[in-house]
């Protein structure tokens, strides 16, 4: 039997056992209601409320502290002596890779060819009140994390949802937290596998066969499939056995460069259109408050706007806390403020580029797309830099393994940490996950396994319900935290030592 063979009948018996699941599972978690003439996925409505809530609650911190957030990541107020493993750049880099992917190159186009134009503007909107809701959720990952006594860092809601919830409500709270933790740490273990490692490479590969001659050129063949899924699987093993200062090294320095790729890409196609940029501009607005051809009208708009941001930066889905609680700091809430920078670069600044690009290049498959679904989101963005830039699709290439090798990278640690949750930190425990996870990664290449991804989808989503309410649950500690923070500021900008700072509780240390 061939390889071909053989990838084709697991991808067949894998999608016949789990369809009907895949399926149940999706209209539950991603359940829609009518509204206005279009569909609301009530986990994306509940997402953009947590948005609101806390974006109110802490008086629109992320707009208020955005500078003192930049300060941070640039080491303003750093403190020597803190426990943690990366510093505040690398962790935010480590985040952000897990979310910028293929959804800020594809996601961003369909949500600008079903929604029209208009959708960006409110995709922006949401980007900005997620901003506060990863505020939230990671200053609970650094103030419930815990420092191993090899000097390795765990956090994430497997940690802050059992240790906050006993803290606020006792022994009941810590029983329901214990629960929370086994059901998080399994959600975001099965979505890293086969979400962040098996389809971004898989979707890496198909990028990458395009541009090297098709399935007739030198890759498209099943031996170059493997070759191809054996190279990023060496590569992504190598620094996940490093742990999480091997993979910030990586991202560190990957993320910036994938970025300034991507956006100089963008500003040359904006610039060489420059004037019409005002009319884009206004397009864009007109199109968020009068949309034509949208079903639903205002609310169609709104709706695949916020969409396609809440499945963009994650925000509360307690993700990111993991990466996010390895950071060097006594004070929870200064990687927090780093944290809300996030959304802002995911989806305000790169997902809003990305569609400013393909409103003011105009492509014709952008067009065509809104009769003929066949056309991918991919076609649309390298259509619309292939206007300016005709052999961009392989500018396209590299950004799209940057972008797969960084999310693969990423999740890979927040997989391990849901892994070493369930069954352990043994170094035999350890090794039995890095090898399972890179040789999904192989496996990347060959099958698609398309249904267990959109289980993983809905797997990851359904965590957003409870780590939400634990965020509701747990935002007075938040608050204190933000103000002890504050204070600190204040006291170094006042020239101040902070001895009174060094009563502060210090991070629980474990074995």
């Amino acid at each position: 039997m061939s390889l071909d063979s053989m990838t084709e009948s697991v991808d067949k018996a894998v999608s016949g056992f789990f369809e009907p699941i895949a399926g149940w599972l999706g209209d539950v978690v991603f359940y829609s209601v009518p509204v206005g003439g279009t569909e609301l996925p009530l986990i994306v409505a509940w997402l953009v409320v947590a948005g609101l809530v806390f974006s109110t609650w802490f008086g629109l911190i992320q707009i208020r502290k955005f500078r003192l957030a930049v300060d941070v990541v640039r080491g303003k107020y750093d403190e020597k002596g803190s426990a943690g493993e990366v510093n505040h750049f690398q962790a935010l880099t480590a985040a952000v890779s897990g979310t910028v992917g293929l959804g800020n190159i594809a996601g961003v186009a369909v949500a600008v060819t079903i929604g029209g134009p208009g959708a960006t503007f409110w995709m922006i909107l949401c980007g900005l009140l997620g901003m506060a809701t990863k505020f939230v959720e990671v200053t609970l990952g650094v103030k419930y994390r815990e420092v191993h006594a090899d000097g390795t860092v765990s956090g994430g809601p497997m940690h802050y949802l059992p240790k906050g919830l006993a803290d606020r409500f006792g022994k009941n709270g810590k029983t329901l937290g214990k629960v929370l933790a086994v059901l998080a740490s399994f959600m975001i273990l099965f979505f890293g596998l086969f979400g962040g490692n098996l389809f971004q490479v898989n979707q890496s590969y198909a990028q990458l066969v395009s541009v090297a001659g098709g399935e007739d050129g030198p890759l498209g063949s099943s031996a170059g499939a493997l070759f191809f899924g054996i190279l990023v699987a060496a590569l992504v093993g190598i620094v996940l056995l490093g742990g999480i200062r091997s993979i910030a090294n990586v991202t560190s320095k990957l993320v910036p460069a994938m970025a300034a790729i991507y956006i100089a890409a963008c500003l040359v196609v904006i610039l060489v259109n420059v004037t019409a940029v005002p009319d884009a501009l206004v397009t864009i607005v007109e199109g968020a408050f009068n949309p034509e051809g949208v079903a639903g009208g205002v609310l169609g708009a709104l709706i695949i706007g916020f969409k396609r941001a809440a499945f963009s930066n994650e925000a509360g889905l307690g993700s990111a806390p993991i990466a996010h609680s390895a950071v060097k700091t006594k004070h929870p809430a200064s990687e927090g403020l780093v944290a809300l920078l996030e959304p802002f670069i995911d989806t305000v600044l790169i997902c809003t580029m990305t569609a400013l690009t393909i409103v003011i290049a105009n492509p014709a498959s952008w067009a065509e797309a809104r009769t003929d679904e066949s056309i991918g989101g991919v076609t649309i963005t390298s259509d619309a830099f292939g206007t300016v830039l005709p052999w961009f699709p392989y500018i396209l290439t590299i950004a799209v393994l940057l972008f797969a090798i960084s999310t693969v990278l990423t999740w890979g640690y927040y997989c391990l940490k849901a892994w070493t949750h369930l069954f352990g930190r043994s170094k035999a425990s350890e090794l039995t996950f890095k090898v399972l996870y890179t040789l999904f990664a192989v496996a990347g290449s060959l099958l698609t396994l398309q249904t267990l991804i959109d289980m993983a989808d809905a797997i990851l989503f359904m965590l957003a319900v409870i780590n939400i309410i634990g965020l509701y649950l747990l935002a007075p500690v938040v608050k204190r935290e933000l103000n002890s923070f504050l204070e600190f500021v204040r006291a170094r900008k006042a020239g101040e030592t902070g001895d009174a700072d060094e009563d502060k509780e210090p991070v629980k240390t474990t074995v």
